[in-house]
């Protein structure tokens, strides 16, 4: 006879078969999917600028409450929502990014230069990669990127081949925060286009991935050919209703 499991705070639960849980990674709300994001956490946020920023998980952590946070993202806040609304609550120590300045930045430029928070300024395409070994398990790679330059100073380099390289360490993360468009109880993923940017390797880099979505199916219902992040590099799936954009939005 099935029998209920204890689901974990704010997780739908589900039957307990004879020697198998029910996975279900289902979360009721954003506040119960985030609640235990602890003081001085390191956080991975999905998104190339608007483009598949997981806006409500990010106010979800503003409402949280955590503090003395290292944020990794491609950007460093537009305007004064999102990402900037984080910063601007000073719940930041520091943050790893390819492009923090635009015509929009002002919340970053202002506490960057009262000395309010700290840039490690990495180039994109070693952010990628950088994010990706973690998740792949290596621990580092050699890139030519930024050798001979500022951003190659205090790290290990070489000469391979005539050229010269520089060793870059993973990124790895307590949570990392992804906006996908569709997914189902085990957690798998699909994205909207551009959106999917960072999420994958991010998924796969940090100790508890947060997704929200706009969409839940049941098990099935997505092709294997379509699914981009497997369910097993997801921890939590919440439903945000507002995360849907628009047809012309990426």
């Amino acid at each position: 006879m099935p029998r209920p499991f204890a689901a974990g705070p704010g997780m739908r639960a589900g039957p307990f078969h004879t020697g198998t849980q029910v996975i279900n990674k289902l979360y009721d709300s954003v506040e119960s999917a985030m609640a235990d994001i602890h003081d001085g956490a390191t956080i991975l946020i999905g998104g190339f600028g608007l483009a598949g920023m997981p806006a409500e998980l990010i106010d979800a952590l503003i409402a949280q409450g955590a503090r003395d946070l290292t944020i990794v993202n491609n950007n460093a806040g537009n305007g004064d929502t999102g990402l900037a609304a984080l910063l601007k609550a000073k719940r930041v120590r520091k943050i790893i990014c390819s492009f923090p300045r635009q015509a929009d930045s002002y919340v970053f430029d202002s506490l960057f230069h009262a000395g309010e928070i700290e840039l490690e300024l990495v180039p994109q395409g070693n952010l990628a990669e950088r994010i990706r070994a973690a998740g792949a398990g290596i621990g580092g790679f050699f890139t030519r990127t930024a050798y001979g330059t500022p951003l190659a100073e205090g790290k290990e380099t070489r000469i391979i081949d005539g050229q010269g390289y520089v060793f870059e360490k993973p990124i790895h993360a307590d949570f990392a925060l992804i906006k996908a468009e569709t997914a189902d109880r085990w957690g798998n993923l699909v994205y909207r286009k551009t959106a999917r940017n960072f999420g994958p390797i991010m998924a796969m880099a940090a100790k508890c991935p947060i997704v929200q979505v706009s969409n839940v199916v049941e098990l099935g219902e997505l092709d294997p050919e379509h699914i981009i992040t497997p369910g097993l590099f997801v921890k939590r799936v919440v439903k945000v209703a507002s995360a849907a954009k628009p047809a012309s939005a990426a």
